[in-house]
Order: structure tokens, then sequence, then C-alpha cells
């Protein structure tokens, strides 16, 4: 127990008493004589802990479920898809679908014994089992504050959860009696495909019931939007089995869109991804990642997809990992302003100008996926930008309710315009014509409407897309049409456990088939 609680530690120590949406300020603090018997001891180190789980879905290239880097799920996740390509290295064998067991920058995300900085997420969700059980042992609470801090847990660990079921399938999970005698190795076997939604839905939807409303909410931290947003997502992964989902989906986007929620639509995407553009003001957003330019959260994006060439707008060249695809450039409508920061054009450091008639060797596979506004401070903020990344929007509860209207059992005449309806007023807010009836007029016309506006308005946000081609069964033909990549099978809508889970299952856990 103590070499795990150390680990919680390790991750609190960082957050100890700072504020999400501030500069972190560390003091060296000695953490030799913390031990179970003395911490913790007052609500000051409940937050310590509670702060501790959110420190596992922040934007740290070392180990943050959304690092702004091929180290995070949103940049993994898109390179399945049409929204995203590279030249070589691991991220084209993830772009490519040749990911196996041994793929250790894919794997990584489940658990590894082999990163010098993360040991993957499998071990942040005893993390936060840890956690509320430290909680629930807390006399000096009140039921009130208990009842606050474990739904910031649950919900943390509900959105990891989510995302391993989402890119693994089932999970191996610990229970708080397990945790709590690591010395006696038993095997663990992961959970079923029901047991994994259930174990899900129970943690966000105590979250929803109990977390702050998005008004009250401190920016960054969790909020009943965001439980109810993570909860959408779920049930969409699960409607393509049971199609009752479409009727939970349906509620939980209504529930957002009611005027006591407080979200609306920002009048300008673009702006929304620029300097600024961010913050409580924003009332799309239902969950952004403040970020600083210390050693605890930050944004590197830029300097991820910027050509090592690039000198324009005042920005510095950098690494150039990866491109978003020509495909993908020309399925957007001129005059599309979600089109924005997918750079077409650029002056190189020898003046010429860099585009798709004159790629040189760096605009060849597709566009820079910039995403972010310009933000020339990086220059002096060691490539690190003020803007914070948004994970989820409000836009995502009209979309989602658009499909949930129109695929649910008995949707009528209603349902299906009124989901035209809510793609139109997105389209609209991208400077585009509205969708006549005739572009959704059938089931398979409206879900490759569904599946492009879905691709244009969240691209490079927060890795869902993969989700929702998987959600249609169009994930492989998209690969094999845009990626021309001989790996692409339906094996591949998961990834691989990495084989030292399948080794420390003692003949318990299976890897997914395929692998």
């Amino acid at each position: 127990m103590k070499k795990y609680y150390n680990m919680i530690l390790l991750g609190a120590m960082l957050f100890a008493g700072t504020s999400l949406n501030s500069c972190v300020e560390l003091d060296p603090v000695d953490y030799s004589d913390i031990n179970p018997s003395n911490f913790p001891q007052s609500e000051n180190d409940i937050e310590t802990l509670v702060n501790s789980c959110y420190y596992s879905v922040r934007t740290s290239w070392f180990d943050g479920l959304f690092a702004t880097s091929e180290r995070g799920v949103t940049a993994v996740n898109d390179l399945t898809t049409e929204i995203l390509t590279c030249k070589g290295g691991f991220l084209k064998d993830i772009s490519d679908l040749n990911y196996f067991p041994t793929t250790a920058d894919l794997t990584r995300f489940y658990y590894t014994d082999t990163d010098g900085y993360s040991d993957g997420w499998v071990n942040d969700v005893s993390r936060c089992t840890s956690v509320l059980a430290e909680i629930n042992k807390a006399s000096f609470l009140s039921d009130t504050k208990k009842e606050k801090y474990e739904a910031e847990v649950r919900c943390a660990r509900g959105l990891i959860c989510y995302y391993l079921y989402d890119m693994f399938g089932p999970i191996v999970v610990a229970t708080e009696e397990e945790l709590n005698n690591p010395t006696q190795e038993k095997p663990l076997a992961r959970l079923s495909k029901e047991e994994m939604v259930k174990y899900i839905e129970t943690d966000l939807t105590y979250a929803a019931a109990h977390l702050p409303s998005p008004s009250e909410a401190e920016y960054g931290r969790f909020s009943k939007g965001l439980a109810k947003m993570l909860l959408i997502r779920l049930y969409l992964h699960e409607t393509v089995s049971d199609k009752s989902y479409y009727d939970k989906v349906e509620k939980l986007a209504n529930d957002l869109m009611s005027s006591s929620m407080g979200y609306s639509l920002s009048d300008s995407y673009p702006k929304m991804f620029e300097v600024g553009g961010q913050g409580p003001d924003n009332k799309e957003i239902i969950w952004a990642l403040p970020v600083n330019t210390e050693m605890v959260s930050w944004n590197d994006w830029h300097m991820f997809v910027l050509p090592t060439d690039f000198d324009d707008h005042g920005m510095p060249s950098g690494y150039e990992s990866l491109n978003s695809t020509w495909y993908f450039y020309d399925s957007f409508e001129d005059g599309d302003t979600r089109r924005t920061y997918l750079v077409d054009s650029y002056k190189s450091k020898n003046g010429t100008i860099v585009n798709r008639e004159n790629p040189s060797t760096h605009m060849e596979l597709g566009p820079i996926p910039m995403k972010y506004g310009y933000d020339t401070s990086i220059q002096g903020n060691g490539g690190k930008s003020t803007i914070n990344p948004i994970i989820f929007r409000y836009a995502d509860a009209y979309l989602s309710l658009a499909e949930a209207l129109y695929l649910k059992n008995g949707s009528t005449a209603a349902d299906k315009e009124k989901a035209r309806s809510l793609i139109n007023t997105i389209r609209s807010r991208a400077g585009l014509a509205e969708f006549p009836a005739s572009a959704i007029d059938a089931q398979n016309k409206f879900v490759e409407c569904l599946l492009k506006e879905r691709s244009h308005e969240f691209w490079c946000e927060n890795g869902q897309y993969r989700a929702d081609l998987i959600r249609f069964d169009k994930f492989v033909s998209h690969a094999e049409t845009v990626k021309g990549t001989s790996y692409a099978n339906k094996n591949k809508e998961l990834y691989p456990l990495p084989l030292s889970a399948i080794t420390d299952g003692k003949g318990l856990v299976l890897n997914n088939p395929g692998y």
C-alpha cells in the first residue's frame, strides 16, 4: 500500500494548494514524513488528493492525457482518421493502423513500465479509487463536502475510464479492497462490456448529480455539464449494439441545452481558438484546460505541427510532427470558417511561399493542422502558448441531439426536421448555407452529413472523431480511401493491450481480437 500511496502523493505534490486557472507557484515542501498514518488529516489534505486526480487529465507532455503532442489522446486518435497523417516513425504507423501489442508509444496509454514519465492511465483509475476511499474515511468532512469531492474524483475516474474503454475496450479495474492489499498478487480479469459501461455510467451519473452547475464551477474544474457530456459520449458509443441509448442521449442533450445550464454558442468559431478566446466568459466551453508556461499544464501544439522552415505571422518554426490531409481540407465548403487554421500556405525562412502548388517537403501530404490562432508569445515562452485547449464544447450537444433525434427508434418526420435544424445552426455559425431537407432524406445521407459536420467542427480537440467513424462502421473504409493503408481491418477499431498487461493477467487477460 505504501508504494501506491506515494504514487498518489507524487501527483498531489505538484497540484497542492494551486488553483487550476492560475499560474502555479510551488514552494519547497518536505514530503518525506508523509505516510498513511498522518495524511490526510484536514480538508486541505483532501483537496490535495482531489487535485491529484486532475493531474492525470492535464495537458503535460510528460503524463497528461490531453497532452498537445504525440503523447496525448487527441493527436493519436485523430491520426487514425483523415484529419491527421504523418510521414514517418511510430506516428505514421498509427496513421496507417499498423499497430501491435509491441507499439509502445500507443499501448502506453493503457499501461507501461518502460516510459520514464508515465505508467499509463489504468493506474490513474486506481489512484481515483484510493482517493475516494480517503474521502469516505475523512470524519472531519461534512456529508456535503464529501459529496462535492467525491463527485470530482468520480468524474475524473469516469473520464479516464471512458477514454480507455473507447480506445482499448473493457479494462482491468482494481477494487478498493484489492488496492489495500497489494502484496497479495492476485491477477485480475478485464471487466465485461456490460460491467465496464455500468462502471463508467455510475461514476458519471453521480458526478452529474453532485458537481456544481457550469456557472458555479471554477473554470477548468469539472461541472455537471462535463459529466453529462461524457455520459452522452458513452451512450453514443453504445448505440452500435442498442439503439435505445439514443433516448438517453436525447434527454441529456436537452438537459445541456436548457437555460438553467447557461451554455450558448459563441459568435465566432475561429476566435474561440485564438488568444483571449477562452475563459469563463466563453459560454460555449463545457470544459477547457487552463494552461500556464510552467511545467504543469501547457499548450505546445503550435510547435508540434508548424513546419521546420516556418517564418510567418511572427511565429517560430516547429517540429513538423504531422500534417492534415488534403482530402480533409477539400471536404470543407468554401467559406467555412472552421477551416481558418487548417493553414494551406505560409512564408518560409528563405522567403518563399510554401503551399499546395509549391509544397516542397512540407505540405505534400496536406495543410498544417494548426487549430489554434497565431500566438507570438510562444517565442519567449519556450514554445508554449497561452491559448487554453478546449476539450468539450456546447456545439457537441447540438450534433449529439441531432443524431439521437434522427436515428432513435420511432423517429418521426418532426424529429428529423429538428435534427436538420440543429445541424444548420452549427453550419450557420461557420458561415455556411443551410442543408436542404433533401440532403438528409435518407439515413445514409444523414450519417454522411453528420460525420462531415463532426469532423469539421471538432477536429484536433478531443480525438473523438475516431469513435464517430467506428460507430457508423466507416473507420476502415476511411482509412483505406484516404491513407491507402493495407493494415485497415475491423480489429483495428480497438488498440492492442501491451504485452505486460497480458503477462500480468496470468491467463485472465486476453488481448483484443486480431492481436
